[in-house]
């Protein structure tokens, strides 16, 4: 069964954290992930929009996929934030594991045991359910 690290460590990633490529971060501002990684941005974090068929989001180059990430900027990478369906998210846990991403985050209702565990197996942390803007306020 997933256990979320504690808040504890939840604490410790938000304050190390730097860089985070958001997947699936719309463009439109009503929507979470845009809200959310607007304010994370407004916090001093990096955000790395991935989104196909956009080419940028909140002043930031969008790019298609976390492999359409130049090798530079992939490098910087603390965390992976996921706005997508539980279904969906598949390709992208396949992804981190390719790219050795050491942190997925998976927002508020992406829920996926089973990927979550895949990834933990691979050596990297989850954070499953949970609002990164929402944790950022009530722990920083």
């Amino acid at each position: 069964m997933f256990t979320n690290p504690s808040l504890d460590e939840i604490k410790k990633i938000l304050k190390e954290c730097k860089t985070i490529a958001v997947v699936g971060l719309s463009p439109k501002p009503k929507r979470p992930s845009h809200s959310v990684s607007k304010a994370m941005q407004g916090f001093g974090y990096q955000i790395i929009p991935v989104r196909p068929a956009v080419d940028e989001v909140l002043g930031e180059k969008a790019y298609v996929d976390l492999e359409s990430i130049p090798k530079d900027l992939l490098e910087k990478i603390d965390m992976v934030d996921v706005f997508r369906a539980p279904d969906k998210i598949t390709p992208i846990i396949d992804a981190c594991i390719k790219l050795k991403i050491r942190l997925i985050w998976l927002q508020d209702g992406v829920v996926n045991e089973t990927e979550a565990a895949r990834a933990q197996a691979a050596g990297i942390t989850v954070v499953m359910d949970r609002c990164v803007y929402r944790d950022y306020v009530q722990l920083l």
